[in-house]
């Protein structure tokens, strides 16, 4: 007996295609961020260095002054950067999900499919099974008593 097929798995090929997709986006995404992140805590420990620890003349500490704002607004801009990554990583990641439940769905109706296969095939045996009995009983008592079967 040939099987149905179930006729969305074409369909739910694509899901997990797309799942795949959004998978790799959202660590590609989260690695990003993460980078990001790196980066911004490395400026920030920049500003730190920049800063005179010592006596210095007034020209120098002038200097370090103008350096020191410039190495904040780096590590300002670094950090809004690192923010920014963050929360596209989250948006990606949501989309991942979105498209894991997606092919989760689909993947409880294939389940489903299948099972309703399973006890179809089930039921045709065991009533392929109750035939062959049943006539194996009746063309018993014809031969042995000589009347009719009753399931004639």
């Amino acid at each position: 007996m040939r099987r149905a097929a179930f006729r969305l798995q074409p369909v739910l090929e694509v899901r997990r295609t797309e799942e795949r997709a959004a998978a790799l986006a959202a660590a590609e995404a989260a690695r990003a961020a993460a980078d990001a992140d790196r980066r911004a805590t490395e400026a920030e420990a920049a500003v730190a260095a920049v800063l005179p620890t010592g006596p210095v003349s007034p020209g120098a500490f002038a200097a370090a002054m103008v350096l020191g704002r410039l190495a904040a607004e780096d590590a300002a801009a670094a950090r809004s950067l690192a923010t920014a990554s963050a929360e596209q990583a989250e948006l990606v990641r949501a989309a991942w999900t979105a498209a894991a439940q997606r092919t989760k769905g689909l993947d409880r109706l294939r389940e489903r499919h299948l099972q309703a296969v399973r006890l179809a095939e089930q039921a045709a045996e065991e009533r392929t099974v109750d035939d062959l009995v049943t006539g194996r009983s009746g063309r018993r008592r014809t031969r042995t008593d000589g009347e009719a079967a009753w399931t004639d």
